[in-house]
């Protein structure tokens, strides 16, 4: 799930392969194959963990991309700096994510996924991460686990597997971990295999995302 917000002008938007007109920001759900269109923009791009609180409340009240006008983007951009400190983009984050969420009900969750979650997030990079480990680290069948799974998070298992690697790869980089080495920690095979998983989800290289701003996420 991401929030995405044009600084200026307009964002495309393509879903099902067919473009879905422009606009000023995007909040996109879980698990919705689509691209995005920032060309010659700049762009803030803020990633939401789908279990996390307003991860959840957002979740219950998504159906599909919404979109943003320009009044509403400026709304949302009111007061964070041109070039924005780490601290300043995560303060931003924290006040967007509540005004969106707002008080909308916390989707459901299967309590032994939420175990499993915290299990995801402490595990070694090398740790064994196959259906079968994980169905038996939670206690469940794997086909019990999967389908609890997507319920209560919104996306299915692999997937958040590879997201949880990819963020843990973003964080290394964005504070100046060689590729090689944010690829070994995250749990990729090499630099390659995170690059190319990189560009598949965000659109841009490792590489590229060293070079650019801060990254929040929540």
């Amino acid at each position: 799930m991401h929030l995405v917000l044009a600084r200026e002008g307009r964002l495309g938007l393509r879903l099902d392969g067919s473009e879905r007109g422009a606009h000023a920001g995007l909040l996109t759900p879980p698990d919705l194959p689509h691209a995005i269109d920032g060309a010659g923009r700049t762009v803030l791009l803020l990633f939401i963990d789908p279990e996390s609180r307003p991860g959840r409340r957002l979740r219950s009240s998504l159906d599909g991309v919404r979109t943003f006008d320009d009044a509403e983007r400026d709304a949302l951009l009111e007061g964070l700096a041109s070039t924005p400190t780490s601290s300043q983009l995560d303060a931003w984050a924290r006040g967007v994510l509540d005004r969106l969420a707002g008080e909308e009900p916390l989707a459901p969750m299967h309590p032994k996924v939420r175990a499993l979650l915290e299990t995801l997030r402490a595990l070694p990079p090398d740790a064994d991460t196959s259906l079968e480990a994980l169905a038996a680290e939670a206690a469940l069948s794997p086909s019990r686990l999967m389908h609890a799974f997507t319920e209560s998070v919104g996306i299915p298992l692999r997937p958040y597997v590879r997201w949880l690697r990819l963020q843990r790869a973003a964080t290394a980089i964005v504070t100046g971990t060689p590729l090689s080495l944010a690829a070994a920690e995250a749990g990729f095979s090499d630099a390659a295999h995170m690059s190319r998983t990189f560009k598949q989800m965000f659109g841009m290289t490792p590489s590229a995302l060293q070079r650019r701003s801060p990254v929040a996420s929540r």
